[in-house]
């Protein structure tokens, strides 16, 4: 049920006892009486107010009561407001058949019947408060329209991601888990045909190297997948310990160079500066995978540069490759999951950004994107030196 404002009720008249004697007559708790004593100061309270009733004087001095009335009627703002008229002329000059005609709804004269005055003002206020109840209404039903509206969007998309994901999940575990059973029926049939030749040494390190390869890869799929609902339910995992981020960047970074190389990616790393802080060394290290093998997959074999630099605020970590760059449409879009910017390279869920957002904002820090488009992308991460932990 809406809040019921007070009323607005306004008379107009060139005698001050009059307008006195009216709103002592028509006042009540829950009614603003708003008084003019012409018709042009009447038209700038109109114009500004809105009124549940107008009561008019019909004869002052300058514009009278009806030629207010018509200028009323004549404009959209105070076209449907009630104008009551109030004359102590005789009946005998009809001015109640011209106040009709100017769209008067009632016609008083003086002396006035204070009952009868009471009652019709209360008429009027009583059908504007139930015209505005059924007009808020209106407006929350449209409200709640419009809700339910897009909250069946909302599902829609809910359900198409769903049926996206599973399909996604399949597709990326499909792969390393037949490459693992076509491997291991490769070597099922050796062993049945007894060719243990096919096991000296250098054949078992590449068959190990395979299997490590795809084992890390469905393993990664997974840890994303609980990541993700980790964070939706809030219990992402941090834990925070002394860690120097220059001497983990070259670890990373070394960790990585075969992943580069593959890529015929060059990584110049420039982080001389030292940075001791209190973070969670292998959350921080998955978000700083996570930006270098985006940088790999999407930098055309071009050079990745890793910075490193601090304030007395916060250390600050950038990625930055010489790819396509990202369009601002995408920019944002990037870091909800299951996103990724482009669909013609690589693979995976699109979780990755999406995760290291939320385990930079779970530090307290931020991650964002800097991007022109055709000439590559820069990611930068900030981490609070202070403990501004969000522990979830």
């Amino acid at each position: 049920m809406p809040v019921q404002h007070n009323t607005k009720l306004l008379i107009v008249d060139d005698l001050p006892e009059n307008l006195l004697a009216l709103s002592e007559i028509i006042k009540q708790d829950d009614r603003i009486i708003m008084q003019a004593s012409s018709g042009e100061e009447a038209l700038g309270l109109l114009l500004e107010h809105e009124f549940a009733l107008a009561i008019l004087d019909v004869t002052m001095p300058g514009m009278d009561g009806f030629e207010l009335a018509e200028l009323m009627r004549s404009t959209e703002k105070t076209r449907h407001v009630p104008i009551v008229f109030v004359s102590a002329a005789g009946k005998e000059l009809n001015y109640a058949f011209k106040g009709y005609e100017t769209g008067a709804v009632d016609f008083l004269h003086k002396p006035l019947d204070i009952a009868a005055v009471r009652s019709k003002v209360n008429v009027f206020v009583s059908l504007y408060q139930q015209r505005n109840q059924v007009r808020h209404q209106v407006e929350a039903l449209e409200k709640s329209r419009a809700e339910l509206h897009a909250t069946q969007i909302e599902l829609q998309r809910s359900l198409r991601m769903r049926d996206e994901f599973m399909s996604m999940v399949a597709h990326e575990l499909r792969t390393p888990l037949n490459t693992l059973f076509l491997e291991t029926q490769m070597r099922k049939m050796q062993l049945e045909k007894g060719r243990l030749d096919a096991f000296g040494e250098a054949q078992l390190q590449r068959m190990v190297e395979r299997d490590d390869r795809q084992i890390k890869s469905m393993v990664r799929l997974i840890d994303d997948m609980v990541d993700v609902s980790r964070i939706r339910s809030g219990k992402l995992s941090i834990r925070p310990s002394e860690t120097e981020l220059s001497d983990l960047l070259k670890r990373i970074v070394s960790d990585l160079s075969h992943q580069a190389a593959s890529a015929n990616c060059d990584v110049a790393l420039q982080a001389d500066t030292v940075a001791h802080g209190v973070w969670d060394e292998f959350r921080v290290e998955q978000i700083i995978v996570n930006l270098l093998t985006n940088a790999f997959r999407y930098g055309s074999g071009k050079p990745v540069v890793v910075t490193l630099k601090t304030n007395p605020l916060h250390a600050e970590i950038s990625v930055r490759d010489h790819g396509n760059g990202i369009t601002a449409a995408d920019q944002h879009r990037i870091f909800e999951p299951f996103e990724r910017a482009t669909t013609k390279v690589g693979s995976g869920l699109g979780l990755g950004l999406y995760i290291a957002r939320q385990l930079a904002e779970a530090h307290g820090g931020a991650l964002g994107v800097e991007s022109v488009y055709g000439e590559g992308a820069t990611f930068t991460l900030k981490l609070p030196f202070r403990n501004g932990l969000n522990r979830r």
